[in-house]
Order: C-alpha cells, then sequence, then structure tokens
C-alpha cells in the first residue's frame, strides 16, 4: 500500500464509517416506526385519516430527497431555534420522512396482503382492532416487510453521503476532504492527484456493505414472501 493511502483509508473509516452509521441508524429506525404506524392507520376506513396520511406518502415519496434535507436543514431553524439541526441530524431526518413514505405503503400491502378471515377470527375471539393488528396481523405483516425493509436500508446507506451536501462528515465527505489534502503541496500532501484511487476505494467499500444486503433482501423474498 502506498504511504498516503494508509492515512486516507484510516481517516474514512475511523471519522467518515462512523457519521454513516448514525444517519443509517437513526433513518431506518425512526422510518421503520413511523412507516408501520402509518401503514396500520392507512388501513382505517376512515376517510379524512386516509386522505392525510396518503398526502404524507406522496409528498414525501415524490420529493427529491436533497430537497426533504434542504427543507430540514435550512427550512425549519427560522420558524424555531429548537428546530435546528447537525448536518448528520438532518440528513437523517429527512431520510425518515422519506423512508418511512416507503415503509408506510409497503406495510399497507403487507397488512393488505393477509387474508380477511384472520381478521374475521381475531374479531370473533374478542380482539379489537389495536388487539387483532398487534397479535395477529402486524407479526404476519412484518415477516413480509422484512425484504423491503433491507431494501430500505441499502437505499438509505447510499442516500447518508446527501450529508456531504450540507458538510457532515460522513463516508464521501470524509474521502472528499482526503482527497483534496493528498493533492495540496509538500509537506500538507503528495502534490499528486490520487482521485481514482480514493473514490474507486470509496466505490468498492460501498459496494461491500452494500452488496450482501440486497442479496439478504432477494434471499428473505424468495423465503418470507
Amino acid at each position: 500500500m502506498p504511504d498516503w493511502a494508509n492515512p486516507v483509508a484510516r481517516y474514512v473509516l475511523e471519522e467518515g464509517l462512523p457519521g454513516m452509521l448514525h444517519v443509517a441508524v437513526i433513518s431506518l429506525i425512526g422510518a421503520t416506526v413511523i412507516g408501520v404506524t402509518l401503514g396500520s392507520l392507512l388501513t382505517i376506513h376512515f376517510r379524512p385519516s386516509r386522505m392525510l396520511i396518503r398526502l404524507y406518502i406522496e409528498i414525501f415519496r415524490g420529493l427529491p430527497i436533497i430537497v426533504t434535507v434542504f427543507l430540514v436543514f435550512y427550512g425549519l431553524p427560522p420558524i424555531s431555534p429548537a428546530l435546528q439541526f447537525s448536518p448528520l441530524n438532518a440528513t437523517g431526518i429527512a431520510l425518515v420522512l422519506w423512508g418511512s413514505a416507503q415503509v408506510a405503503e409497503a406495510t399497507r400491502g403487507a397488512v393488505g396482503s393477509i387474508p380477511y378471515e384472520q381478521h374475521e377470527a381475531a374479531s370473533a375471539l374478542g380482539f379489537g382492532w389495536i388487539g387483532r393488528h398487534r397479535y395477529v396481523i402486524l407479526p404476519q405483516a412484518l415477516r413480509r416487510l422484512l425484504p423491503p425493509l433491507v431494501s430500505l436500508l441499502v437505499n438509505i446507506i447510499q442516500n447518508t453521503t446527501l450529508a456531504a451536501v450540507l458538510g457532515g462528515l460522513e463516508l464521501l465527505s470524509a474521502a472528499s476532504r482526503q482527497n483534496e489534502r493528498v493533492a495540496a503541496v509538500p509537506p500538507i500532501g503528495t502534490g499528486q492527484i490520487h482521485a481514482l484511487e480514493i473514490f474507486g476505494g470509496l466505490a468498492v467499500l460501498f459496494f461491500v456493505i452494500s452488496f450482501p444486503l440486497t442479496r439478504l433482501a432477494a434471499y428473505l423474498e424468495r423465503r418470507l414472501v
């Protein structure tokens, strides 16, 4: 390994990778909790709530994610100082909004795929809507949701790079900073351009992270759906 490569790899893994994981964890947990809740409520035959949830889904599925990132990072602070977020958290919130819209639609489909006879059987046992969904419907629906959730995680990991636009330190911004440092004149850098090696290595890292997850999603889809 060339002398310049080791500090680059160490910086990307030690400084950039934790930032990516921070955004990914926030986004996946938030999107799953909110999305499953909204998707379940979408199955209730109450027109006003269904219209509001459908509006939420269409807005955040239809907006480019970068627009949502800018709305959260630049648009919310003027409303209240409490709504000022760091670049990583702002990106995480934007991905929660986008991801929850995807999960809500997937949850609606998963719940709708459960035979209606099971709803009737649960009702006959004395379960109300909450109990019916909590103990009978959602456990089966969540099983069918696993493949879409793994695919969502892959998309979230790839979209954590949007934090770089705001100056957040994650994998892409860490690689970009190291690329500029290496290209600087000595003693700061080498005075040589190694962008192909640096960003090529970053591409390999994303592939190593994403490929097993895409294979896992395909495997779960064959076994569970």
